[in-house]
């Protein structure tokens, strides 16, 4: 299943680049609809794979149609956003961990009854949600596409500050499988902390990010902004680390105290991270090309889901406490690298807005030289 989920997270991002390009050229709506229904169809292929390559198939087209729908929305959100669409983004994710935690209760129920036609059914019941939001979205009405600039066409693989800032934030991505993944693993394995404690760890990074991310982001309202943010949420995932390897070898009640606290401090970090790549992504991203730009941004993330969670194993749970601060500090640097990247990816914003402009004006002025013409002969 680790493998599957491997080959699944390195083809996605890349069909959400192309998906995006067609959202931007092309109804973002109906293409977004149509992600949820393919989405719909892979989550429910699932109760008929019973095999590896089968499982492959299932689990690479529903990672590939949830890539694609990340980047179709993003015109959505960009017009529906109006000004400020990185704060709409950011309301859009606290909605969306409310829906993980009526999902999680959800499943919790499942695992309790523990039957074949209960999973069947939990599997089921996931994809006719895929199927109600494609559903709602006709409420909606249609976004005309932008018009489509000169040289627009992948455009987004061509712009290099973008790609060093889309490998910074996929590296630091790394920290959402920190509470999934290798925490509750260190709890079980490290630390004498009562097990119980893994449901709490999670729900309080949960009501944590619905009660504060859309607060988190008011405050980063520029690149800049963005930039710095980054660097405090790689301080605050470096503090988190820290305190999660001293839980190790304390009394249960030290243990529990640590966690809690390394929790609160990561899932602040984690607030900070998701408000700068809200606000990095589009204010650095063409209007034109919104769809392409952040199917290419998705990329970090899209490598992190692939391979973080083994990276993390290998650190923190094999190696044990000095792998912690390895991450810790890996988190630390990738902050202090973005400031000077965001600086970068501006002066190439202002210098290809000078080149287009200066484009334009050059046209102009051989239409008005040959009408000037025109009329002389005649």
């Amino acid at each position: 299943m680790g493998l599957g989920l491997g080959i699944a997270g390195l083809v996605a991002p890349a069909v959400g680049i192309a998906v995006g390009h067609l959202a931007d050229v092309r109804s973002a709506r109906g293409v977004y609809m149509a992600t949820l229904l393919v989405q719909a169809l892979a989550t429910a292929g699932f109760v008929l794979a019973d095999g590896f390559w089968s499982f492959v198939l299932v689990i690479g087209l529903a990672a590939a149609a949830k890539a694609a729908g990340l980047a179709a929305r993003t015109p959505l959100i960009r017009h529906y956003g109006g000004d400020r669409p990185q704060e709409f983004r950011a309301r859009l994710r606290a909605v969306t961990n409310v829906g993980i935690s009526v999902g999680a209760v959800g499943a919790g129920w499942i695992v309790q009854v523990g039957t074949l036609n209960a999973y069947r059914c939990m599997v089921v019941g996931n994809a006719l949600a895929f199927v109600c939001a494609a559903a709602t979205l006709f409420l909606l009405p249609s976004v005309a596409p932008g018009p489509v600039a000169e040289g627009s066409r992948w455009s987004a693989l061509r712009d290099r500050p973008y790609l060093l800032l889309t490998v910074l934030d996929g590296v630091m991505a790394i920290q959402f499988k920190v509470l999934t993944v290798a925490v509750p693993l260190w709890l079980i394995g490290a630390t004498t902390a009562p097990h119980w404690l893994i449901s709490g760890t999670m729900l309080t990074g949960t009501v944590i990010v619905v009660a504060f991310q859309v607060r988190a982001g008011r405050g980063i309202d520029s690149p800049v902004a963005g930039g710095r943010a980054y660097r405090r949420a790689g301080v605050a995932f470096l503090v988190a680390c820290a305190l999660i390897s001293l839980a190790a070898g304390t009394p249960a009640w030290a243990a529990t105290a640590l966690l809690i606290t390394a929790v609160v401090v990561h899932t602040v970090g984690e607030l900070w991270h998701a408000a700068a790549g809200f606000e990095v992504s589009f204010a650095l991203a063409p209007r034109h090309a919104t769809g392409q730009y952040l199917g290419v941004f998705g990329l970090g993330a899209g490598l992190a889901e692939a391979f973080g969670p083994g990276l993390l194993i290998a650190l923190c749970i094999t190696w044990g406490r000095p792998g912690w601060y390895v991450v810790g500090a890996l988190f630390l640097l990738t902050g202090l690298a973005a400031p000077p990247a965001v600086r970068l990816a501006l002066r190439h914003q202002h210098a290809q807005q000078a080149q287009t402009e200066g484009r334009w004006l050059r046209r102009r002025a051989a239409i008005v030289s040959a009408t000037g013409t025109t009329i002389q002969q005649r």
